[in-house]
């Protein structure tokens, strides 16, 4: 579901997998590899869902910052 009430988008596994696939080799041509540290901030959405386990599976470390946050508490997010 998006941040807006009613409006869903839904996606079957086989896409998940293949934008999951496209997002990690695109992650690997910038150069993130096994044991870099990604953080994400995204809206909640089928990109975001695909980019942590895109993270997951070449080995990054990830993690998530919704939208909401304040410049310092995104910061402070980022360095954790």
């Amino acid at each position: 579901e998006k941040d807006e009430p009613g409006e869903e988008v839904w996606v079957t596994y086989r896409e998940l997998l293949e934008l999951t696939c496209r997002l990690g080799n695109t992650l690997k041509r910038q150069g993130v590899k096994q044991g870099d540290r990604v953080t994400i901030y995204m809206p909640p959405c089928p990109l975001a869902v695909a980019s942590m386990l895109a993270c997951a599976r070449i080995g990054a470390v990830h993690a998530v910052v919704f939208a909401g946050f304040s410049a310092e508490s995104l910061a402070d997010r980022i360095r954790d």
